[in-house]
């Protein structure tokens, strides 16, 4: 019997790839600038609205964006975006303030990384409590230098194992009044130590990090490239992927 594949059906399945790679390329841009210009996850209704494309286009490019780890999706909503790195919909412990806008940082990192990626943002004040004593901290962040402070960061999960379950890593990745406050806090949750950063490594990390993500055609790191930029920018260890 003859087969059903041939030069029509190849264009047709190389016409469809394309679309789904410009869907999902619209649909990601969408989901970043939605989120630049409100502060808010966007709806797939949104999604459609901004792309032009049906709603059934934008669930699947979400699925697609997700599963390349470009966003994640709440588990129990497959339409419903808890983060897209710098950005989050949800309080993960951050507060970041711009002049027009008021978004949750996903993170320290992400929090941090908000004026870095935002051309029309480029100071913002940061604000969280420490998780040892709930004492308040605030930050004015921006591209020229690190702000002022001696507090620190405490990243509890390596890098390797964050997208074991990336919500939870990134709600602890926090900043506190100082390696006491980290010390106490392992003690009383009973965690591991993970990796400390003074406020000028940390405003190093998130200076860079997300550099083109609101350009077309933006590709994340691989792990080569990832450690690369850790090594740059002061980081050393296993935690990171690299060399002690």
């Amino acid at each position: 019997m003859a087969g059903t594949g041939g030069p029509a059906n190849d264009a047709a399945a190389t016409d469809g790839a394309a679309a789904d790679g410009a869907a999902t390329e619209d649909v990601r841009l969408a989901v970043y600038r939605h989120f630049a210009e409100t502060g808010d996850a966007p709806s797939p209704a949104d999604l459609a609205t901004r792309t032009g494309w049906s709603a059934a286009v934008v669930r699947a490019a979400l699925g697609r964006l997700h599963d390349r780890r470009d966003l994640v999706l709440d588990p129990g909503d497959r339409v419903r975006v808890v983060l897209a790195h710098p950005f989050a919909s949800v309080p993960l412990g951050f507060s970041v303030m711009g002049a027009r806008t008021l978004w949750w940082g996903g993170c320290a990192w992400d929090s941090f990384a908000i004026p870095h990626l935002l051309d029309a943002e480029p100071e913002v004040l940061v604000a969280t409590r420490c998780p040892a004593c709930a004492a308040p901290h605030a930050w004015s962040v921006d591209r020229k230098a690190p702000p002022d402070g001696d507090q620190v960061a405490h990243f509890l999960t390596p890098t390797a194992r964050i997208w074991d379950d990336v919500v939870h890593a990134c709600s602890h990745q926090r900043l506190f009044c100082s390696t006491h406050c980290v010390d106490a806090w392992l003690a009383a949750t009973g965690r591991p130590r993970g990796y400390v950063l003074d406020l000028p490594t940390l405003w190093r990390l998130a200076s860079g990090w997300y550099v083109g993500r609101m350009d077309r055609g933006y590709v994340r790191r691989e792990p080569v490239a990832a450690a690369a930029y850790f090594a740059e920018v002061g980081l050393r260890g296993p935690f990171w992927g690299l060399p002690a």
